[in-house]
């Protein structure tokens, strides 16, 4: 069992990682982020810093989820993201020879790693992202610009509209599976049916 969750910046993707795993008996196989060490410096200046901060995120993201077909996954795993993300994010800050080499470098490792068996796309309005992103408190994150934010829900949009994997779409600033409650029971009752385990 591979699930996979995606969604913009400050939507709760790590948080629902962490309780579906341990619900599923699974995984949880979270992102690199504070690691890269050209995220801060991208936040202050974006177009000297993308393509730099993206090739980490590729490779590091690659490398995490080319060991699913290295192993066997027992109780599954449960990633915070999906490997298109990178293409996404990449295609909002680059251009030139510069998106040209990157989707060179993407088109060559995409194949190679396996599809998730769900992929849950978690949506909010941009004020909620940016309170949440807030209340989170990554330094670099501060600044965050909400055109940006709005450019990367609507390519999110765009990206799970003609998205050929099964799908589960929540709206998550109507969710709160953070703490134990009905919501919670509601998203692992549906992923758990989605994944036909019974729930």
């Amino acid at each position: 069992m591979y699930v996979a969750i995606e969604g913009p910046i400050g939507v709760g993707k790590t948080t629902l990682a962490r309780l579906l795993a341990e619900a599923l008996g699974a995984e949880p196989l979270l992102e690199v982020v504070e690691e890269n060490p050209f995220l801060p410096l991208f936040y202050q200046d974006r177009k000297r810093y993308a393509f730099k901060a993206q090739v980490f995120f590729l490779l590091s993201r690659y490398r995490q989820l080319a060991r699913l077909k290295e192993r066997p996954l027992f109780g599954g795993v449960v990633a915070d993201y999906l490997f298109d993300k990178d293409a996404l994010f990449a295609s909002l800050t680059l251009e030139g020879a510069e998106w040209d080499l990157y989707l060179e470098l993407y088109r060559e490792l995409s194949p190679r790693l396996p599809a998730p068996d769900l992929t849950l796309y978690l949506r909010a309005p941009v004020p909620v992202l940016l309170e949440r992103i807030r209340k989170r408190g990554r330094p670099f994150e501060a600044g965050i610009d909400p055109a940006y934010l709005e450019a990367l829900s609507e390519a999110y949009e765009r990206h799970f509209a003609r998205y050929p994997h099964p799908l589960l779409v929540l709206e998550a600033d109507q969710l709160d599976y953070s703490q134990e409650g009905p919501d919670r029971e509601r998203v692992v009752a549906l992923v758990k049916a989605h994944l036909s385990l019974g729930v």
